[in-house]
This record gives structure tokens, C-alpha cells and sequence, in this order.
């Protein structure tokens, strides 16, 4: 099963990395999907469907945090599981995004397995 994935990082060069993390990992990705901010990536949840957002946290308009704010608020958008990728690791700041419901958390930088482990445990998935 493939699963479709929407990347938020307002850098380009970020947001194809972790595309490509994605690749190399093995993980099963359908669309892959881009968006500069929380603004356009609600514009594109407007849209497309997907299974999972991987955001960062410091973005312009809309940063990660009003983000996942404003994807608990909504009843249908709230389902898809959110997954913090930030260098911010301070354990003040995971517990918070935990608790408005960013279901996993992974600093930046990473490995691609430990993208891919923190990934298939949020969807519930095995390798």
C-alpha cells in the first residue's frame, strides 16, 4: 500500500530532501505532495486527500504549530496524522506539539530509517 504524503517546509530545498529521504528509505509513497506554508497546505487539503503531513514548525503565513492547530479544529481534516519535523528538540517543544496533536516528532536531521520507523508507527504500518 502506498500512502500519499504532503510535505510543508517554506524551503524548496527541504521539502524535495525529504522527498527524497522518503525514496531512498523504502517507505511506500503514492503522491507526494508540497507546500510552502500551513496556508497553501490547507489550500491543498481543500483538494487532495492525503495519509500523512510532515511539517516543520518555523514557516512565514502559517507556521506548523497554527497548522496542526487549525487541522484539530476541522472535523474531517483533523484524521490525518501530523508529524513534526523540526531541529527544534526541545522537549518543551515535542510534548506541546504532542499535545495539540501532532501524532509523532522527528529533529532535524535525521536518518532516513528513523523517518521511515517514525512514519510506519504513526500510520501503524510494519516493513
Amino acid at each position: 500500500m502506498a500512502f500519499n504524503v504532503l510535505i510543508v517546509d517554506d524551503s524548496a530545498a527541504m521539502r524535495s530532501f525529504i522527498g527524497r529521504v522518503l525514496d531512498v528509505s523504502g517507505f511506500p509513497v503514492g503522491e507526494c505532495l508540497e507546500a510552502a506554508d500551513g496556508e497553501e497546505a490547507l489550500a491543498l487539503l481543500a483538494e487532495h486527500w492525503v495519509d500523512i503531513v510532515l511539517t516543520d514548525l518555523n514557516m512565514p503565513r502559517m507556521s506548523g504549530e497554527q497548522l496542526v492547530r487549525r487541522l484539530e479544529q476541522d472535523e474531517l481534516l483533523r484524521s490525518i496524522p501530523v508529524v513534526i519535523v523540526s531541529t527544534d528538540r526541545t522537549d518543551s517543544r515535542v510534548r506541546q506539539m504532542l499535545a495539540l496533536g501532532a501524532r509523532g516528532y522527528v529533529t532535524k536531521p535525521f536518518l532516513p530509517e528513523t523517518l521511515r520507523r517514525e512514519l510506519e508507527q504513526v500510520l501503524g504500518v510494519t516493513s
